[in-house]
């Protein structure tokens, strides 16, 4: 199985607050996907511009965490055998960690070089 690797990502949010609270991989390929997506995850700030000509959105939410210390991070997109497949690590808090006892929801979106056909999203360890 060949893989391409393709341009670099560019982070356009990330952090431990989401309004979406449910664990999701989405793509957005057009201003009104994209639109709808970042209303969807934070509507009371402006939608980050994406030139949809040269990039499209792969986002992933991990849903709702019981306490503060859990993290997302895409890690990287390479095409492999014709598909996108973007690739991310979910990092929890380390054992014995004192952390905030507060629902966090993380999230990281990133832009990434348009393409077509299908995106697919591995987690990796």
């Amino acid at each position: 199985m060949s893989a391409q690797e393709v341009p670099a990502l560019r982070t356009i949010d990330r952090g431990q607050h989401s309004n979406i609270d449910s664990s999701r991989q989405i793509v957005a390929r057009t201003q009104a996907e994209w639109i709808a997506l970042w209303k969807a995850h934070n509507f009371d700030r402006d939608v980050p511009p994406v030139d949809f000509s040269k990039e499209m959105v792969a986002a992933v939410f991990l849903g709702s965490r019981p306490t503060g210390g859990f993290e997302v991070a895409i890690t990287g997109a390479a095409v492999r055998d014709g598909v996108l497949v973007v690739t991310y690590r979910e990092t929890p808090p380390p054992p014995g960690a004192i952390t905030a006892q507060v629902l966090t929801s993380p999230y990281h979106i990133v832009a990434v070089a348009k393409r077509a056909g299908e995106v697919k999203f591995e987690k990796h360890p």
